[in-house]
Order: C-alpha cells, then structure tokens, then sequence
C-alpha cells in the first residue's frame, strides 16, 4: 500500500516580545540613580540634619502663634500691601502693552527672519533671570523703593507673556488671515481682525496668570529693597518678631486668594459676557448639579 510523505515541519515563526527591553534607557535611569546619590552625597544633605531642623521648625512655629498685627504694626502691614497691590497693577499692564508689539514681532507666520530674531532675543533675554535678581539690579541702577520692583516686573512679564503670545500665534488657522490679506487689508487690519480674534481667548488667559505670578513676585522682590510687603516681612524676620510675621504671611495668603478671584472675574466677564451680579450668582448662589444644568442647556442652546 502507497504511504504519503509525511508532512516537512514548518519553520516557527519568529517570536517577539511584547515590551522588549530598551538597555539605552535602562542604562539612562541607572546613570541617573548614580549622579543623585553622588549629588546628594556633595551636597551634605543627611538625615540628622534634616531631623534638626524639623525641631527647629516646630520651635520656629511655636513662636510664630498666635499671630500679632497690634498697634503700629497694622499701619506697616496696611502700607506694605497696599505697595505690592500698587506695583502689581501697573508693573502687569506696561509688562502685557509692551508684550504685545514683541510677541507680534515674534511670530514666524506673521514676521520676516529679521525682525523674528531680534525679538526671540529679547524675550530669552527677559526670560533668563529670576524676578528677584533682576529686582537687585534695578535696585542698584535706581535705588530702592517700587520703581525698581515695576522695572523687575515688567522685564518678568516680557519675558513670560510675549513669549506665550508669539507661540500662540504660529499655531492660528492661516485661512482667516489669508481672507482678510485677500480683501487688500493692512497689516494693522490682518492682526486686529485675523490674528487677535483667534488668540484673545488665549492671551487673556496669559494675562492673568501673568498678575497672579505679578503679585506673588511683589510679596518676595521687596526683600532685596524693591518695595513691597517683602520689605516689611524681611524687617520682621531681622527684629525676631516672628508673631507679626505670621500675620504678615496671612495677609500675603489672603492677597493671593483675592488675586486669584478677581482674575476668574476677568476671564469670566471678557470670554462669556458676564455681569458682575450674574458672576457672582454662578459662582456662590448655585450648586454644582444647578452649573453642570446650565451648562448642558448652553451646549444645547448652541
């Protein structure tokens, strides 16, 4: 009786792991591991005296409540905040004028290469430096007091808000700024009808976060002399009156909490059209079930 062949074995099919092992990353992480354990290694940085100063600071705590702001003390607080609030406001709007000509000129789809790089340099320039040491260099080049924290600001703000602005508009829709060029406008008429529009919404997010940033900065940079409740703060450290200090750091933790309000105001009045009675109605007289309905019917309505 004929018998068939039997049947040649088929080669197996190669097998491939499912997460195969990247070496050039592992080997990345573990030269990682090594360089912070040498780093912390240089750096003294040890468990006793990271121990020590838990109780230094439970010491330092202790001292510090309850909070004191009698007598004399209220009027340097008083003086001191109504500054940093004073420096905040006007260092925000000259840094968000002057940060809207720099963040135009910065844009590739708007500008030409020589006008483009001049500007990235200004805004690299701004950007290089903590508030705080360009505060000491004003401070020297003008004296103290809150001119020299407006100055330290404001570069701050250049710096932050042009940058932001120059990238927000490389990334608009070509094709409304290409309509309005083709209607024969001006540059002038192209950025106030096809570019603005389309990143106001944006810019005026980077406006406010830039006063919320202003006003914290103006609690810290009067510390090197550039005006402000620092001034007052650093004051309390060097005399050891730790009680007005923490009355001081209450003050300032109120200060940004009403910052942050008021730039949800802001947003809320420009980019939905808001009252002040009906902001503060969403915000504080309804529920959250009642502000998801609303919201719902909105989409809907639209």
């Amino acid at each position: 009786m004929h018998q068939s062949p039997a049947p040649s074995p088929q080669p197996r099919a190669p097998t491939h792991r499912a997460f195969p092992t990247h070496w050039p990353a592992r080997i990345g992480w573990i030269l990682l591991a090594i360089y912070v354990v040498w780093a912390v290694g240089q750096l003294d940085v040890t468990w006793a005296r990271f121990a020590a100063g838990i109780d230094n600071a439970a010491k330092f705590l202790g001292r510090m409540f309850p909070p004191d702001a009698g007598g004399d003390k209220w009027e340097s607080l008083l003086i001191g905040m109504k500054e940093s609030l004073q420096i905040t406001f006007i260092a925000t709007l000259l840094g968000i004028a002057l940060s809207l000509p720099i963040g135009l000129m910065a844009a590739r789809n708007l500008m030409p290469a020589w006008v483009v790089w001049p500007a990235r340099g200004l805004i690299a320039v701004s950007r290089s430096f903590h508030e705080v040491v360009v505060a000491i260099i004003f401070v020297k080049a003008v004296g103290f007091g809150a001119i020299a924290g407006i100055g330290a600001l404001v570069i701050g703000s250049i710096g932050f808000v042009s940058k932001l602005f120059a990238e927000a508009i490389e990334e608009i829709n070509p094709k409304q700024v290409e309509a309005i060029r083709a209607t024969g406008a001006s540059f002038m008429s192209v950025v106030l009808f096809g570019v603005l529009p389309q990143v106001f919404s944006r810019f005026l997010g980077f406006a406010t976060y830039q006063f919320d940033s202003n006003l914290r900065h103006s609690t810290m940079i009067g510390i090197v002399g550039a005006g402000g409740i620092g001034g007052t703060l650093f004051a309390a450290f060097q005399r050891f009156d730790y009680d007005f200090v923490c009355a001081i750091l209450i003050a300032i933790i109120a200060l940004i909490m009403l910052g942050e309000v008021l730039s949800s105001f802001v947003r809320a009045l420009f980019t939905e059209n808001l009252s002040v009675i009906e902001w503060f109605r969403r915000r504080f007289g309804q529920t959250e079930p009642e502000r998801r309905d609303r919201a719902l019917g909105a989409m809907e309505g639209s």
